[in-house]
């Protein structure tokens, strides 16, 4: 894994124009079922893909936190929503809630992490591969197939399919 992930900043590097030119044509003309298909290759990835080998997202990046999630995972810790977003989070150049440092301060050595149950919605949906209108998200994409090798070989797999099927 370690090899993979020194690797894959490079490798989406090397594919970031190809992706770039790709995401504007299925945005443009975003086939039918294309969610459908998005579905089946995000599982087909993650039955042979375990999360806890890698972790990268983890160690590299931050969830944004919403209201709710601040709710949720103070009332865990029995903290206030302030205490917690004292103790853990900072605002980003957007106004978003996200974590003062990475690694996740939730991430154990083990990569478990200590907050699984209660995690961001962010956390949940990572690395938003099987989400509804996918072609909407392209921006997000081409950051995440920099970051966890699963979105980047759903990705390559995306683009041999639509190609094959769509001629895109």
């Amino acid at each position: 894994m370690e090899e993979i992930l020194k690797n894959l900043p490079k490798k989406a590097q090397e594919q970031h124009q190809t992706n770039k030119k790709f995401f504007v044509k299925l945005k443009k003309r975003p086939p039918k079922n294309l969610d459908y298909i998005m579905q089946e290759l995000h599982e087909a990835e993650f039955e042979n893909t375990d999360c806890l080998q890698c972790a990268n997202c983890c160690k590299t990046t931050g969830p944004l936190f919403t209201s709710a999630d601040i709710e949720r995972i103070a009332k865990h810790f029995r903290l206030k929503p302030q205490q917690f977003i004292n103790q853990y989070l900072r605002l980003d150049e957007d106004h978003d809630y996200v974590l003062q440092k990475v690694p996740c301060a939730f991430l154990g050595a083990d990569n478990y992490c200590s907050i699984y149950e209660v995690r961001p919605k962010a956390c949940r949906a990572f690395p938003h591969t099987d989400r509804k209108k996918f072609h909407q998200i392209s921006a997000l994409t081409l950051k995440n197939v920099a970051i966890c090798p699963a979105a980047f070989s759903i990705v390559e797999e995306m683009k041999k399919r639509l190609k094959k099927e769509f001629n895109f």
